[in-house]
């Protein structure tokens, strides 16, 4: 063999180790076409799918977050407005309150005065009378002794009594 190589040399091209490796090249090649990238194509193929199902599936999510964040994004707002309207309507009905006690104070206070004015006129006419009572007797008391006749008369004294206090009242 040392002969053969000899006559070749290294860079010489054999046939037999070409035809060798072409044959060994065809069945790995065979094999693996036939046994190993069919297993490769159908975990690439499987995969696509899971990331593509993955995808869609996160799409979908992402489209129910968002139109559950627009649902609960309304419903603060229509919390919101709920709110103020409550609180518009508190202002209104504490306003109507204060506005319902001060009637009732003024009320309050105009019967106090008015019930106080009854009462001081109903004192002052009885004071009227008291003295109008007193001041006849002790005008026909005086009266008597300066006519020197008793005007123990009711009738007479009431006159005379009626007449005095008419005369004072018309001098005032």
């Amino acid at each position: 063999m040392l002969a053969a190589e000899e006559e070749h040399g290294p860079l010489a091209f054999v046939w037999v180790e070409f035809l060798l490796a072409l044959v060994v090249f065809g069945i790995l090649f065979f094999a693996l076409k036939k046994y190993v990238i069919p297993t490769f194509e159908k975990t690439f193929a499987e995969r696509t799918t899971a990331i593509e199902g993955g995808l869609k599936a996160a799409e979908t999510k992402q489209a129910e977050a968002d139109a559950k964040l627009a649902q609960l994004e309304k419903q603060l707002g229509d919390a919101r407005h709920e709110a103020a309207r409550i609180r518009e309507e508190a202002r209104e009905q504490g306003a109507q309150i204060i506005a319902e006690m001060r009637e009732q104070a003024q009320a309050e206070s105009t019967r106090i005065v008015e019930h106080g004015k009854a009462q001081i006129e109903a004192e002052r006419q009885q004071a009227v009378t008291s003295l109008r009572a007193e001041v006849g007797s002790l005008a026909t008391g005086l009266a008597g002794r300066i006519v020197g006749e008793s005007l123990d008369d009711d009738a007479r004294q009431s006159r005379v009594v009626e007449r005095f206090l008419a005369e004072l009242e018309g001098a005032n």
